[in-house]
């Protein structure tokens, strides 16, 4: 059974007719993703500060944007990652997710645009998020953020660079966090688990999309079982922050992601898992068409909240 809006949203792709991914390339599929971004979106909801500005990184500047709904007071900040496989997605295609965090959870929201595959493979996005992370601790003053309250979260792609980043962060000795979010997270690089299997076609993202995406991001196979690339391998999941995981039946990565639910929870971390039985991937950044999105933006609001005023 799938959500009616999101079976209207398939539909309506289908009848475009477009080319598989692969076909596309990753100029073309950018541009694609650009130019859906507005109508999926809907009516963006207003933030008292929007302001865009570049951060030292090891491969140059790096833009972000910077979201406040209290500028004129120290909030604590979420470091957001997009989502879209490595290779497609910028600050403008999640632009209304990070506009509804800001709100909702009354935080500070810092968007990164790190590089992207092919033309920037991994580790390149690992170390953007990285120095992300760092510059948010070392100038949380200038964007008005509290730097020992400091959470981080993505989507898909994003929600890789998430859960890699909470585990770095905890073995380098990097800013200690309050919560990671990780919304249908790509955490693994097993591509037949059961929801690969049962949700291979059909429901948007594809099983042959996510192996071209893996090919873009990290084509040597045996790198992949790296922990910075499938957080999901890590020997070790103790002392990480609390996390909500959100994943969706209808999605490839369903499996992986409960799968990194459980394992944090057995590793002792304390863990929300929001299961969506009729959900497709993607549907975060659709609150113009599914209204399950903006549902689940409150669910991400209402944990920040809770988690931010643990930290207190």
């Amino acid at each position: 059974m799938i959500d009616p809006e999101a079976r209207a949203y398939l539909d309506y792709v289908t009848s475009l007719g477009l080319p598989p991914l692969a076909e596309q390339g990753a100029v073309e599929a950018r541009r694609l993703n650009s130019l859906r971004a507005p109508s999926l979106a809907g009516e963006l909801e207003d933030v008292a500060l929007i302001e865009d500005g570049r951060l030292s990184g090891p491969g140059g500047p790096i833009p972000f944007r910077l979201y406040s709904q209290a500028p004129d007071r120290m909030l604590p900040p979420l470091l957001y990652m997009h989502g879209g496989g490595w290779v497609v997605g910028d600050l403008d295609t999640h632009d209304s997710v990070c506009r509804a965090l800001a709100r909702r959870a009354g935080c500070v929201v810092l968007a990164l645009d790190y590089r992207l595959a092919p033309e920037n493979r991994f580790p390149a996005a690992v170390e953007d998020a990285w120095a992300g992370l760092n510059w948010l601790r070392d100038h949380a003053a200038d964007v008005g953020a509290d730097p020992d309250r400091i959470a981080i979260g993505g989507d898909s792609s994003g929600g890789n660079l998430s859960a890699v980043l909470a585990q770095r962060s905890r073995d380098r000795d990097g800013p200690k966090l309050a919560a990671q979010v990780l919304i249908y997270p790509v955490t693994d690089c097993d591509f037949d688990t059961p929801s690969y299997r049962d949700a291979a076609t059909g429901y948007g993202l594809t099983r042959e999309s996510m192996l071209w995406y893996w090919n873009q991001y990290l084509p040597d196979e045996a790198r992949r079982v790296s922990p910075d690339a499938s957080p999901l391998r890590a020997p070790d999941l103790r002392g990480l922050p609390p996390a909500l995981v959100i994943t969706c039946k209808l999605d490839p990565l369903a499996s992986e992601g409960a799968a990194y639910a459980e394992a944090l929870r057995s590793a002792g971390v304390r863990v929300e898992h929001i299961h969506e039985p009729d959900m497709i991937h993607g549907y975060i950044r659709m609150g113009g068409v599914v209204s399950r999105a903006r549902k689940s933006w409150d669910d991400c609001a209402r944990f920040l909240h809770r988690e931010f005023q643990a930290g207190d």
